[in-house]
């Protein structure tokens, strides 16, 4: 309650501020997600190098479901995630984001868990910026704000750092992802963690944008050697400058990756 309770107060007091009033799965079958690995522009997972500038506000409101069938087992994950974005400077930002879960596992009955998960923060630092390329680097960690023992979390505190960079080559911009993870947990999983990814944005007319991403990390079951690897494409529709709403379609290209997700978001900027 009281990281709910600081979470409502830095929201409401940058709010406030700015004037302005805003009214898988298969691996948490078994064991808990690794930290969050970034908070990207949805539905990507890979991030861009851009910053909201100083002073600047970014809120997001994004919901996936996804589902893994194996050996007879269904296992659904239903997620909804707050993320709050500040511009400290011009060049950095630091972004908080919570997950509410709920798992479901269906074989002879079904299983049901959900509550709060692992909540994380992270700093953006873009750090050179030359004509149409950028390069970041963003740090971050994750609080075991999640109920392990129910699959909500890693139980313990988690780490990582990755390097971003963004090409614009107008229409077309390409963003990739170098990164760690210090994947800290309960469950006896592998903890050191890397991850590779590329994303593409096309923005075919003014307010549309088509988006495609793929990447892949080190499985974090000790007993698997499969890393798993997804591809994702997906649209962003811009109605005003201040506002996107965005929706995607993940898919696993091996058994560890989860089968498919289904991802939607809004994302509101001050």
């Amino acid at each position: 309650m009281l990281l709910l309770e600081c979470l409502a107060g830095i929201l409401i007091g940058v709010i406030m501020k700015k004037n302005f009033i805003i009214g898988f799965l298969f691996s948490l079958i078994f064991s808990p997600y690794p930290i969050p690995s970034v908070f990207a522009m949805h539905p990507l997972v890979t991030d861009d190098t851009g910053t909201q500038g100083r002073g600047n506000i970014q809120f997001e409101l994004n919901g996936e479901y996804g589902n893994e069938k194996e050996d007879g087992i269904t296992g659904n994950l239903y997620e909804l995630s707050t993320i709050l974005t500040y511009g400290i400077i011009d060049s950095i930002d630091i972004v908080f984001g919570i997950p509410y879960q709920q798992i479901e596992i269906k074989e002879s009955e079904t299983v049901r868990e959900s509550g709060l998960s692992d909540a994380g923060f992270e700093i953006k630092w873009k750090f050179l910026e030359i004509n149409n390329f950028g390069l970041a680097f963003k740090p971050g960690m994750s609080f075991p704000t999640g109920d392990d023992e129910k699959g909500l979390g890693t139980g313990e505190y988690g780490y990582s750092a990755f390097f971003i960079s963004t090409n614009d080559f107008n229409p077309v911009i390409i963003h990739i992802n170098l990164g760690y993870l210090r994947n800290e947990n309960k469950a006896n999983e592998i903890e050191d963690v890397w991850h590779a990814s590329i994303a593409g944005e096309f923005g075919a007319f003014e307010n549309l944008r088509f988006v495609a991403n793929t990447g892949v990390e080190n499985n974090t079951d000790k007993e698997c050697r499969i890393n798993p690897a997804f591809v994702l494409a997906g649209l962003v529709y811009s109605p005003a400058e201040y506002i996107d709403l965005d929706i995607g379609f993940k898919y696993g290209l091996n058994s560890p990756e989860t089968d498919y997700t289904v991802l939607g978001g809004l994302t509101l900027r001050f």
